[in-house]
């Protein structure tokens, strides 16, 4: 596994638990300009000699297929937006199109956008993403309350960035404290815009709330702050395919979340309420309805690891074997 950029200090958990895994991680030790790149991803293929590339985002896939290279590539699509009405990225695709043995959107609205922007590939596919249902799903019993975390704690996962909403989150507990003055709110995610995350911290602050919102960075025990809180909000303004969102369904906690296309496969799932997170009072009323709905039992099927893992393995092997056949 790659980058382009050097690896983020919150990522290292992430890394140890790859490295136990046995996935090899070569990461840049500084941030190059645009010639470097190239050189480290040149050189990282080099000493791996994959026999499939998959390539994760929009620059990441351009800048692979540049490379003086003949391994099959498989670009990614995640964007919960339209990269394309970027005219130089745009571009860039069209000239790079045929250089992909494989385009995949994580949801059926990355490959529209392709079509229309650029045009039809010869292999498109949809493959969302999965999680671990094990891992977050919910128990038998009802798990032991930690007496250290609030018995009406709200949480929202996810980065501090304007798309993520938390403003508007913040905005709606105060609602949800006329009703549930007992009610509590937890804000994790990596800080990756500092003015956004100002905004936030300033907002709790102004509206008296230091005492019930806690704003905090990101987590590695999603797991753990899902099934001790009471309620998952998403108020997120657009997104591909959210693997946060999936998560909170594995788990079993109720959900409140944006009425946006990308969560709709969930709407009628037991527990899920989806909402004008825009409207703060409907947002705070069904934040507050949420957190005296009983935790559910959701079945995940297509959306797990293993239906992810699947899915690749697919396309791995349609277009890598038969290279290695005629090797």
């Amino acid at each position: 596994m790659t980058s382009l950029l050097p690896q983020q200090d919150d990522f290292a958990d992430i890394r140890a638990e790859l490295n136990a895994a046995g996935v090899m991680c070569r990461f840049p030790q500084v941030r190059h300009g645009r010639a470097g790149k190239l050189v480290h991803l040149y050189r990282v293929v080099r000493e791996f000699r994959p026999d499939f590339i998959i390539a994760h985002a929009t620059l990441a896939a351009l800048y692979v297929r540049l490379l003086p290279v003949h391994t099959p590539i498989a670009w990614v699509m995640h964007s919960g937006v339209n990269d394309f009405e970027n005219g130089a990225l745009k571009r860039a695709e069209r000239l790079l199109s045929r250089r992909a043995s494989a385009i995949i959107g994580v949801s059926q609205q990355n490959l529209d956008d392709y079509m229309r922007e650029i045009g039809r590939h010869p292999s498109m596919v949809v493959i969302p993403n999965g999680v671990d249902a094990s891992q977050f799903a919910a128990p038998d019993a009802t798990p032991a309350h930690d007496s250290a975390v609030p018995p009406k704690q709200i949480v929202q996962l996810g980065r501090y960035i304007e798309a993520k909403s938390q403003l508007h989150t913040v905005r709606a507990f105060e609602r949800v404290l006329q009703v549930e003055p007992e009610a509590r709110l937890l804000l994790c995610g990596v800080v990756e815009e500092l003015d956004y995350h100002r905004a936030v911290v300033s907002l709790v602050r102004e509206l008296g709330l230091e005492s019930k919102v806690t704003v905090c960075g990101p987590r590695s025990d999603v797991a753990a702050v899902l099934r001790s809180s009471r309620v998952f909000a998403m108020p997120s303004r657009f997104e591909a395919q959210s693997i946060g969102f999936l998560e909170a369904l594995a788990s079993g906690i109720p959900v409140v979340a944006n009425r946006i296309p990308s969560f709709g496969f969930a709407s009628s799932l037991p527990g899920v309420s989806l909402v004008d997170t825009t409207d703060v009072e409907a947002y705070g009323h069904a934040l507050a309805n949420a957190l005296n709905t009983p935790r559910a039992h959701r079945q995940l099927a297509g959306y797990t690891l293993h239906d992810t893992a699947d899915r690749y393995m697919s396309i791995v092997r349609k277009f890598a074997e038969p290279l290695r056949m005629s090797a």
